[in-house]
């Protein structure tokens, strides 16, 4: 049986990861027969959604390194538990967020180094790699903007300042120019069908 493919969605709170995921596993079942299973970080399994809920917190206190080591632990239950089975079924697994949310966010905006949480990582994943990385680019005042009409309580995460998720922008960027083959890039202010028809267009020589 050939294995399935890893895509994994990235980008800062609030660019449409979600809704894109959802639509991504519906359209690739409808037009190409594809088998594929939605899974979110962190979270997916038991242990990860309970780390997710301590990560969420607003009233947890949580240091940089202690932060980028939950989700690295979160992470390696996921594809232990579930990326890894999947995948070996020949399913494809679309994954809202992966390691380049760590090198985004605790590598450059929490300041603990690119290199540093990459080795955490490779550590955790065993070295699994994305098939393809699909990047939705958006401004982060837009992205915030986008968070508060959700009415939505403000998470630990989220309720950091906006330099932080500049910086979270900048890291992203100059990871995809560092990765063109892997990482593409998506207009994430494109209308949703218009989004959409985007990130099948750069998954088509995967399936």
């Amino acid at each position: 049986m050939e294995r399935g493919k890893l895509i994994t969605v990235e980008g800062i709170d609030g660019s449409g990861k979600t809704t894109l995921v959802a639509a991504l596993v519906a359209q690739l079942e409808e037009r190409f027969g594809i088998t594929a299973k939605p899974l979110r970080e962190p979270g997916g399994v038991e242990v990860s959604e309970r780390i997710r809920d301590l990560l969420k917190d607003p009233n947890a206190t949580i240091g940089g390194r202690a932060e980028a080591l939950l989700y690295a632990a979160a992470r390696a239950e996921l594809i232990d538990q579930a990326v890894e089975p999947l995948l070996a079924s020949g399913s494809w697994v679309i994954l809202d967020r992966y390691v380049d949310s760590s090198l985004a966010y605790q590598g450059a905006a929490r300041g603990l180094g690119i290199e540093h949480v990459a080795a955490i990582n490779a550590f955790a994943t065993g070295g699994l790699v994305p098939n393809r990385t699909l990047l939705l680019e958006l401004d982060p005042a837009v992205a915030r903007q986008r968070s508060e009409v959700r009415g939505e309580d403000i998470d630990r995460i989220e309720a950091e300042g906006a330099s932080f998720f500049t910086a979270i922008a900048d890291a992203y960027r100059k990871l995809a120019l560092a990765n063109p083959d892997r990482i593409r890039r998506l207009d994430a202010e494109l209308a949703p069908s218009e989004l959409l028809e985007a990130a099948i267009g750069e998954l088509a020589d995967l399936t």
